[in-house]
């Protein structure tokens, strides 16, 4: 298999970041969870955007120790999003972080959105973590509240990413397709295919970004160094998605990037040792 070569993080001289970005549906954490932690670890990421993760008993636990395993920190989201959970290095600096939890449907699971804007040197960042319906109709409504909620963060970069549950030529898929930059289209570097992962045959975990977001590669991370096949179908019934992305400085970005007291670091506000 071809080797994938993703650029690097990193801070440019202007106070732009680039960044890596992670899609990635856990499945509660119910399979290798050493898999698991080494393929997150191998890919490197500055923010890990998870779909189902554990929410029911002792979930912080769960959580925590998952931030523990590939040494990152939890930002946001869990139980309080209904499975959408945001993870981070410590090269984040952290405005605000939200849960939301969408209307309940009867017979339908309960779906939200874990959100936070964070800042990576210059470059001021919205995040957003989704986890859509099976439903088609109740999918394409969340699909227009996930927009309406980017709006809402008033920033004027963003990535979102999560598990769709719809295809590409779906209803959901193509509304935010229309709206961002569809990661994997606008510059596919890896894998195609996320589920299931033992035979993938379908796109239904995407990552996407707003205009102005430069995509220097997006896609499942087959080939990237350290990241082995047998672990990516242990881990977890979806293969990850993984993304660089160029954020553009701020118009104040190389004054905040430089200063110490603007934000604050994501161990200074949610330590996992203290979710324990």
């Amino acid at each position: 298999m071809a080797t994938m070569s993703l650029p690097d993080s990193r801070t440019e001289q202007d106070g732009s970041a680039v960044i890596r970005v992670l899609s990635y549906n856990i499945r509660s954490m119910r399979d290798d969870r050493a898999a698991l932690a080494r393929v997150i670890r191998a890919c490197a990421p500055d923010l890990v955007l998870v779909q189902e993760a554990p929410r029911f008993f002792r979930w912080r636990k769960y959580a925590a120790r998952l931030a523990a395993a590939t040494d990152l920190v939890i930002l946001g989201g869990g139980a309080t999003a209904a499975g959408p959970l945001l993870l981070c290095s410590l090269r984040a600096t952290v405005e605000r972080t939200e849960d939301i939890l969408l209307p309940r449907t009867p017979g339908q699971h309960r779906r939200g959105f874990a959100t936070a804007v964070v800042r990576f040197a210059g470059a001021r960042l919205g995040v957003v973590s989704c986890h859509l319906s099976l439903q088609r109709q109740e999918r394409a409504a969340q699909a227009e509240r996930l927009t309406t909620t980017v709006d809402a963060l008033g920033v004027e970069h963003a990535v979102v990413a999560g598990d769709l549950n719809d295809v590409p030529s779906g209803r959901a898929f193509r509304r935010l397709a229309g709206r961002y930059q569809d990661c994997w289209e606008t510059k596919p570097l890896g894998g195609e295919y996320t589920f299931p992962a033992h035979d993938p045959l379908r796109r239904i975990d995407a990552v996407f970004a707003t205009d102005g977001v430069e995509v220097l590669g997006c896609g499942v991370p087959n080939g990237l160094p350290g990241v082995r096949e047998t672990d990516l179908r242990a881990a977890t019934d979806h293969l990850p998605v993984l993304a660089a992305l160029r954020v553009p400085a701020a118009p104040d970005g190389r004054r905040q990037g430089l200063s110490s007291g603007s934000g604050r670091s994501p161990r200074a506000r949610r330590d996992p040792n203290e979710r324990l």
